[in-house]
């Protein structure tokens, strides 16, 4: 039988939920979509938010023939077999390519001229960040959309749309644990579903007995115990961090949610007092990306110590703060002319670059800003 979440799958923008910064009101995708402009283009985001649904959704707009593959398992071959359809069929066709991270530079490679050349557009789906998984010139040739993880809003409305009677503790668990997922929600729904005869707290928890429940938790304790983890880092107390990291693990916790804060704190807390605390930090997070749980709760463990011990200084931090409140208050200032890239001579003539000195003892501020300190 068919899963919940393909059978309840949106088809069109107006029963989509989520991702208005792309699909709300004169917003990219939504003005591609209703124009039928035909374009490659990577979906970034997290797991569950609708990637593949918008891609279903833009073909069909676009009356394009949709090839689904994944990159895992997927390779030149199955390249070659969308380029004949494309070439038989005669319409234009779109190549949905779910964790395009996973294609290798020479797979990417070999994808690349059929992408540039119009014989293929291709929608990239990713989990991980395309400056840094995909060949610059595939990238060069795709626009990326950036999605986000759903609200607890969006979440209800997507567990709505089940038609599953569920009360209201049952339901703010469900989108606490499934941590803007959309997908995970609506199969552990419909899991339960199969195994009782009513959905209750009790019975989701009991349908997640194994390795991969990612946070039995309510919402407001996963936000005050971040909270607590990040504040006794930031009071160099290492035992009350260890306490509040061993909270989150033991309750399942993501440990990338967990680690990506510490990279955040790295900067904004440790900054210039220590430098190397951002690269403790990303060896951590990469640690608990390649190693996976339960392993790695002894790197978090590990960085969680170093950054706590660490000392702490957030000049840097503030300085972008003030720099940040100058340029929403100001917007775009003029740059001075002599420190603008002058490509053309026609730019040269107009005084771009003129008398520019690699190490001026002058500010290179814009004029309304000279003589201002940040940092």
């Amino acid at each position: 039988m068919e899963p919940l979440a393909s059978r309840i799958r949106p088809r069109n923008l107006s029963e989509f939920i989520g991702q208005t910064h792309l699909v709300g009101e004169n917003k990219p995708l939504r003005v591609a979509i209703e124009n039928k402009h035909l374009f490659s283009f990577i979906l970034w985001g997290p797991p569950g938010v609708g990637k593949t649904t918008l891609a279903k959704i833009y073909a069909k707009s676009v009356d394009a023939d949709f090839i689904s593959m994944s990159a895992v398992s997927s390779g030149k071959a199955d390249v070659r077999t969308a380029v004949d359809h494309t070439q038989e069929s005669g319409k234009p066709t779109i190549l949905f390519l779910d964790e395009i991270h996973r294609f290798n530079k020479a797979q990417q490679d070999f994808l690349l001229p059929y992408v540039e050349n119009g014989t293929l557009t291709l929608i990239g789906a990713t989990t991980e960040n395309p400056s840094f998984e995909i060949i610059s010139p595939l990238l060069s040739r795709c626009r990326v959309f950036v999605l986000k993880e759903l609200s607890a809003e969006e979440m209800s409305q997507v567990i709505s749309r089940t038609n599953i009677k569920l009360d209201g503790d049952s339901r703010d668990w469900l989108i606490a644990m499934a941590n803007g997922d959309a997908r995970q929600a609506i199969t552990i729904l419909e899991n339960t579903l199969s195994l009782y005869s009513s959905i209750t707290v009790e019975n989701l928890k009991n349908t997640l007995q194994s390795k991969h429940l990612r946070f039995d938790k309510q919402g407001e304790e996963h936000f005050n115990t971040i909270s607590a983890f990040i504040k006794s880092l930031r009071a160099s107390q290492p035992d009350a961090a260890l306490y509040y990291l061993a909270r989150m693990v033991t309750a399942g916790e993501d440990p990338l949610f967990i680690a990506r804060r510490m990279v955040v704190f790295a900067s904004e807390d440790i900054g210039m007092a220590n430098s190397s605390a951002i690269g403790v930090a990303n060896a951590v997070f990469r640690a608990c990306e390649t190693i996976g749980f339960p392993e790695c709760q002894e790197n978090l463990a590990h960085g969680a110590v170093y950054l706590a011990r660490a000392t702490k200084d957030r000049s840097s931090y503030e300085a972008y703060m003030k720099a940040l409140e100058d340029v929403t208050t100001f917007g775009n200032l003029p740059i001075p002319l002599s420190i603008r890239n002058a490509p053309t001579s026609l730019m040269k003539s107009l005084g771009y670059g003129k008398g520019y000195e690699e190490y001026p003892n002058k500010s290179l501020l814009p004029d309304e800003l000279r003589g201002k300190t940040y940092f």
